[in-house]
């Protein structure tokens, strides 16, 4: 029987729990670099996007969509279902709210890659001090996540225009301000979780040992972050081959000549991400989102509702 989890049982998970099943995935051998390249559909109004995986016994697929103008309408920019199958007989056992599993999933990536680097930072004591650049459900997320590992004592979240203060943060300012350049010197972690084209932010002002989670876009030519920070970091990304198609920030930083393809560090190398990365130097972790985190998040949270085959009813 195929079950189906609402947005409640996906984020019953939490974000501790999915981050387990990444740096799971990742410690029992799976490769990122062998999943199945997303295939990005033109629409009339946006885009869809169909994300297939096999790992571990499962096999799932998300559809997406990504629609622009959804926004103008008080509708979500983007909406998707996911549907996870047994893979010895292919026979689907549960529907999932693939928005919240996206939602749930790309925070629990970057921090997962940047864990390390955070649980560093935060052996000093007092808490960690984080700017968000973005005010959705990335923004959010990705603090959430962050806070469910290591102690947090200030957000900060920079949106457009001015506002109200999110929940989740303790001020926010809007992009022209000019404390924001203070708070980016000051922040340990940087998150970037926008719609935008163009650096979001003066990549000199990070400072050296902090982290840079960087969500944004997955086109070659849209970025958040600029060469100046890219090249003088140690950057990490899910997969070299969709780094160097989708990463915008990756694309045009080697294309400046700031960045060299070699230098990239995926996550199918361990040794680079979990300690044999430079102190001294910002470590920034950039996204485009892959099935196979999709599928291993998935099925974390199905066994959960589902528990135990013997507890099943």
């Amino acid at each position: 029987m195929t079950v189906t989890l609402d947005a409640a049982d996906v984020f019953a998970l939490g974000p501790a729990g999915a981050v387990a099943a990444v740096r799971e995935a990742l410690a029992g051998g799976l490769d990122p670099d062998g999943d199945v390249p997303r295939a990005v559909v033109p629409l009339a109004h946006g885009q869809g996007l169909l994300m297939p995986s096999e790992s571990g016994g499962w096999f799932g697929v998300k559809v997406a969509t990504v629609a622009p103008g959804n926004a103008a309408r008080g509708l979500r920019r983007i909406n998707a279902t996911y549907l996870l199958h047994d893979s010895a007989t292919l026979t689907p056992v549960a529907l999932l709210d693939g928005v919240a599993l996206t939602t749930l999933r790309t925070p629990a990536v970057s921090v997962a890659a940047g864990l390390d680097r955070l649980r560093a930072l935060a052996a000093g004591g007092g808490g960690l001090r984080l700017v968000v650049f973005g005010a959705g459900p990335q923004g959010e997320g990705h603090v959430a996540a962050v806070r469910a590992h290591v102690p947090v004592a200030d957000v900060t979240v920079v949106t457009r225009s001015a506002g109200p203060v999110p929940g989740w943060a303790d001020r926010r300012l809007a992009a022209a301000d000019g404390e924001v350049a203070a708070s980016v010197r000051r922040a340990d972690v940087v998150v970037t979780a926008t719609s935008a084209r163009e650096p979001v932010l003066d990549g000199r002002l990070v400072r050296d040992g902090a982290v840079v989670l960087a969500v944004g876009s997955h086109e070659p030519d849209a970025r958040e972050l600029d060469s100046a920070l890219m090249g003088r970091a140690t950057v990490v990304v899910e997969s070299r081959a969709t780094a160097l198609r989708e990463a915008g920030d990756v694309v045009m930083a080697i294309h400046e000549g700031s960045l060299d393809p070699d230098d990239l560090v995926t996550l199918a190398d361990p040794t680079g991400w979990r300690g044999d990365v430079p102190a001294d130097r910002p470590l920034v972790v950039k996204t485009c989102g892959m099935g196979w985190q999709d599928l291993v998040v998935a099925v974390a949270a199905h066994r959960r509702k589902e528990g135990p085959p013997a507890e099943r009813s």
